[in-house]
């Protein structure tokens, strides 16, 4: 039999039952099925539009199922790119898999590196010279009208591609990259956290919000929680693999272990913290983001705010009680910390303190009225 290790997913999860040989076991917390090339073809087939199977483990002809992975994509199934250029894909795909890339990373990474591909149509990808590809990224600015993220994540592919697939070395040196837009994060105020928080009746829905605002944790880090992870006597919360494949420490905050104990005693959840519909396995991510959404309606907040705005609020409220941003950095799991730096962009510690010119002379004006 084989078991198949993936991220909870409603649609691999209909995926899976409507194959019929995937079975869910509830003693191994995981979907398995027969050990089958041809059943596995058959997995790698209905799936090729949602995930990318890794078989780099198993003892079947890998070289042929890196084969089968690539021409499963719909891209491929469809005739848009080149049989020179289904080769490059796969090599592109199986040098992600042996770098251990995350699943997110690998998705999006596909995504660009195929639109790459159906735009060369007959021209061999490995062939483009440095020009070429300058050429294909002004048209992406210019004529697609790409966003300055997307540019970046599909130059990143193409780097990855170039540079530890064809192994050029500096061949993205000589291509600039377009300047990102400074976007600041969107912060909730204490008022509305203590006043709105606090008040959600479910108090499973209640810790999800709460214990994401009290450690900056990100929605996939809080679904992911497992109930050996709260360290009660440490006061600390473990957070395993997050973004990075890193694994670091938050502290616990003394009103969540209340909540969580309370919470325990109600649900009594057996391996991880917040179990989902399905027995053994956990919450989704977009039922967190519903349930913030929820939140958010009582709140009156914009509707481009998501999760990750508790995060945001978590890094911003700690910087204005004084906490040093290099503590912050460590806590977030910044590897850079100019990405902490930009909560300093949104902090009242300061700016509370510069008054307008405006309200200077205004005041002036009342003082002198006033004589």
């Amino acid at each position: 039999m084989l078991l198949l290790s993936c991220p909870i997913d409603v649609h691999l999860n209909k995926v899976f039952k409507a194959l019929g040989f995937v079975k869910f076991s509830s003693t191994l917390k995981g979907w398995y099925m027969p050990k089958s090339k041809e059943l596995l073809q058959q997995l790698i087939t209905a799936t090729s539009a949602i995930a990318i199977v890794n078989v780099d483990r198993l003892k079947l002809n890998n070289v042929a199922l890196s084969k089968k992975i690539a021409g499963s994509t719909k891209a491929a199934q469809q005739r848009l790119i080149s049989e020179d250029n289904v080769k490059q894909l796969e090599n592109f795909l199986q040098t992600l898999l042996l770098k251990g890339y995350s699943a997110s990373t690998i998705r999006t990474y596909k995504s660009e590196f195929v639109t790459f591909l159906q735009t060369l149509k007959d021209v061999p990808a490995d062939c483009l010279t440095t020009q070429r590809v300058k050429d294909y990224l002004q048209y992406c600015y210019t004529t697609v009208r790409l966003t300055e993220n997307t540019l970046h994540s599909r130059m990143n592919a193409l780097k990855f591609y170039y540079e530890q697939v064809l192994h050029r070395e500096k061949f993205f040196w000589e291509i600039p990259r377009p300047k990102k837009r400074l976007l600041l994060p969107k912060v909730i105020s204490e008022e509305k956290i203590i006043k709105y928080l606090f008040a959600v009746e479910n108090i499973k829905h209640r810790t999800i919000l709460l214990i994401a605002y009290s450690a900056g944790l990100r929605v996939s880090e809080v679904v992911r929680l497992k109930i050996a992870d709260i360290d009660s006597d440490r006061m600390q919360i473990f957070i395993r693999s997050g973004k990075g494949k890193k694994d670091r420490i938050v502290p616990l905050s003394k009103m969540i272990l209340v909540l969580l104990r309370a919470y325990y005693k109600l649900y009594m959840p057996s391996n991880w913290l917040f179990e989902g519909q399905e027995a053994g396995m956990p919450y989704s991510i977009r039922s967190a983001q519903i349930i913030f959404r929820t939140a958010c309606e009582a709140l009156k907040l914009p509707r481009n705010i998501g999760f990750h705005s508790l995060r945001h609020s978590y890094a911003t409220h700690l910087l204005e009680q004084g906490t040093d941003v290099k503590y912050i950095q460590s806590l977030l799991g910044h590897n850079d910390i100019k990405t902490t730096l930009r909560y300093l962009h949104v902090s009242n510690k300061d700016l509370g303190k510069i008054e307008s010119p405006l309200d200077k002379i205004a005041r002036r004006l009342q003082q002198i009225s006033d004589k």
